[in-house]
This record gives C-alpha cells, structure tokens and sequence, in this order.
C-alpha cells in the first residue's frame, strides 16, 4: 500500500505509528512467528529527523522488533539506491524462515533522484524528467520482492509501505504514477486537509485499495460500508 502526499502532510508519522501499532500484538505472541517484525528504510533524510524517529521508536519500546536502515541526505547517492534493497533483505529472511515482516521504505521518490544522478554522472541517455529509461524497474523489481510465501514453503510474508512524496499534490507525475501502478492500492495525503486540522490527511475520495475489504473484519466491514462514502461526500456539503 502506497502512502503518497505532498511534503509535511505526516506520511512519515503513518509509518511510525504502523510500526508502534504493532507492539501490543506482538506482546501477546509466544513465539517468532507470530511476531512482527518492523524494517524501516529512511532514504535521503536529514540525520536529525533519523535520530528523532529512533527515539520515537525507543520511547514506544519498538526497537526490540525493529530494525532501522538509514541513508541519510549526507550520504552519497549510491548508498541511497542501494538501501532500500539492503533493507529488502533483511525483511526478506524472516519471510523466508516461516516469519512475518514489515518494511518501509521512506521515501523511494529520494532513491529515483538518487539513481537519476548516478546514471547522469554515468552518462547514460535520460528520459523523462530526465530519469533514466528503467526506472520503472528500479521500484518494480523492488516492491514485488514483498510477497506471502506458500504453506508447504513456511507461510511467511513480507508487506511493504512504500512513500512517495509529490510536488504541489501532482499524482500524475512520473514517478508517483510508476509506484501507483505497481501497488495495491493508495493512502493519498492533502496539504489541505493537514492545515485544516485533519489528521491523518486523508484524501478518501483518491485514496483506494485493491485488497479493500477482503483484509478487513466483519465488524469492521459493517461499520466502514457506507462510512468511506460518507467521507467523500462531506466536502461537497461542509
């Protein structure tokens, strides 16, 4: 599930309160497959803001599940396209191994630039936006690494969070519509909504999902039947 939004509009914060959400489960579990574990891949953020979400996280006792793979804006571009995938696999090993995992990658929009500048340097022809031509394959190759293994093959899984963030609330951009097209659906986040005191900054009209409610319990499919309807319609009337 994709969380996409402009910047300052608490993509972030999803994430984070994602991997603090996850404690009281994973308390109650007696053993390793039943617990969740948390990767989370920070790429060209300020080291301020990494240190900041670590002792969020160590606050809100998560760094016992939690791994943090960070490629700060400090670091040359080539770490910053190859940390999302070094976080793959440690996500990966607990899938592998009959475990669940959790990884997300913040943001994938800073690897893209990251890897535009490497194949500029390497003078390889650019595309739009000056992007090179495989770029799609960069993100495609990545996020279909998350998948759910087979009983005969362990059951493990791993699910992915990826963020984009956008320039003045354009989805249609490049970049934003690649990772669109490969997930399973959007968590579309407003600067509107944000200002306005709503949050999270949910967009429900833009925000969809290809899983819906088949993930969701019955109780809670009762509730949300015409409640996301409801949402939508709100700012045609307020």
């Amino acid at each position: 599930e994709l969380i996409i939004g402009d910047r300052q509009t608490g993509k972030t914060a999803i994430a984070i309160d994602t991997i603090l959400n996850q404690k009281e489960m994973n308390s109650k579990g007696s053993s390793s497959s039943e617990t969740l574990y948390c990767v989370y891949v920070a790429i060209g953020q300020k080291r301020s803001t990494v240190a900041q979400l670590v002792q969020i996280l160590s606050e809100g006792n998560a760094l016992d599940y939690s791994i943090l793979v960070a490629a700060t804006a400090s670091d040359p571009a080539p770490l910053q396209f190859i940390a999302p995938y070094s976080g793959c696999a440690m996500g990966e090993y607990f899938r592998d191994n009959g475990m669940h995992a959790l990884i997300i990658y913040d943001d994938l929009s800073k690897q893209a630039v990251a890897y535009r500048q490497m194949s500029l340097l390497l003078r390889r022809p650019p595309g739009r936006e000056a992007f090179p031509g495989d770029v799609f394959y960069l993100h495609s190759r990545l996020l279909e690494r998350a998948a759910k293994r087979s009983d005969q093959t362990g059951a493990g899984s791993l699910t992915a969070l990826p963020v984009i963030e956008t320039q003045a609330g354009d989805v249609s951009a490049y970049i934003p519509t690649n990772v669109i097209s490969i997930t399973d659906g959007q968590i579309c986040l407003e600067t509107e909504l944000f200002y306005r005191g709503i949050r999270p900054a949910i967009n429900v009209g833009l925000s969809v999902s290809r899983v819906g409610s088949a993930a969701q319990l019955k109780a809670m499919k009762q509730v949300c039947g015409s409640l996301k309807l409801e949402l939508a319609q709100y700012p045609e009337v307020a």
